[in-house]
């Protein structure tokens, strides 16, 4: 087993532009043996998809402890590094953020999401901060990876077709506010910036131009390629709550398709009982 900032060092790495860090995101064990026995070269988790998976709803609903145990058991389960998607901070005084972070890194996590929300950011270009300090009182070399949701903000506020004038403003407003979000936060101890919500290729390049750091980009049906993104110079992309979404649709559709029609076409491509339940048996000590 590697060092823990061994393994840091190499998640750290792992963000290049010319070879983009693809994260499918995973809520549960299974989920993340899964992404590493298909090739992942880390795990990332969804807190979406943990709290939906534990009962709860997301968006800071899901308390500290029962998230940092579904972290800790991933992290303990796979080989590849794991960064973990903490939602705010599950606390906002820095003594809390302090907590989280030094629980998280004892969870076996390189890596974490922390996400502004609705925060001021100067509020919480703090906890940047405070997290950045946790981690270096702890030893560790945490990749922290701060979100910045300026585009879901405001794209559900009234405005223009798509395409006016007005609509062009309101994507040069939200660019803007990124920009100048992301370097605050990077001058408060952030290592990459994840902007969720923005996808056209101009604004991609745009934020890629502007911040001095690896960018991370959400991605799913209807958004630029992997590819597309490693030409305009994405480091890292992420596919977020979009699996797990999937994988309950699908139960969701192979119930409604039993109960109406009594047929099970639903279930065409599943694992094989034999080969999921081997991806669980125990490893072998290193």
């Amino acid at each position: 087993m590697q060092a823990p900032n061994s393994t840091a060092a190499h998640f750290r790495s792992l963000h290049d532009p010319a070879q983009p860090l693809a994260l499918s995101n995973a809520w549960d064990v299974a989920s993340a043996i899964v992404a590493e026995r298909a090739g992942a070269r880390a795990v990332a988790t969804t807190s979406a998809g943990i709290a939906w998976s534990l009962g709860s709803q997301d968006g800071d609903k899901l308390d500290r402890d029962r998230a940092i145990a579904a972290i800790a058991s991933i992290a303990a389960a796979v080989s590849v590094p794991v960064t973990a998607d903490i939602e705010g901070g599950f606390a906002e005084a820095p003594g809390g953020i302090d907590r989280s972070i030094t629980s998280v890194i004892e969870a076996g996590a390189v890596g974490v999401n922390i996400e502004d929300g609705t925060v001021p950011p100067d509020i919480f270009a703090e906890r940047i901060a405070a997290a950045r300090a946790a981690a270096d009182r702890a030893g560790s070399e945490l990749f922290i990876n701060a979100r910045t949701d300026v585009f879901w903000q405001t794209s559900s506020q009234p405005g223009a077709q798509a395409g006016s004038k007005q609509a062009g403003n309101q994507e040069g407003e939200r660019l803007e506010a990124a920009l100048e979000r992301a370097a605050a936060y990077l001058a408060a101890g952030a290592d990459g910036i994840f902007v969720p919500g923005a996808s056209s290729p101009a604004t991609v390049a745009a934020l890629v131009a502007g911040i001095a750091a690896p960018v991370n980009i959400l991605v799913g049906p209807g958004r630029p390629t992997v590819g597309a993104l490693r030409e305009l110079g994405v480091a890292r992309v992420s596919l977020g709550s979009e699996v797990v979404r999937a994988a309950y649709a699908v139960a969701q559709r192979a119930t409604q398709e039993l109960l109406t029609g009594g047929t099970y076409g639903s279930l065409d491509g599943a694992f094989a009982y034999g080969e999921l339940n081997g991806m669980l048996a125990p490893r072998s000590a290193e």
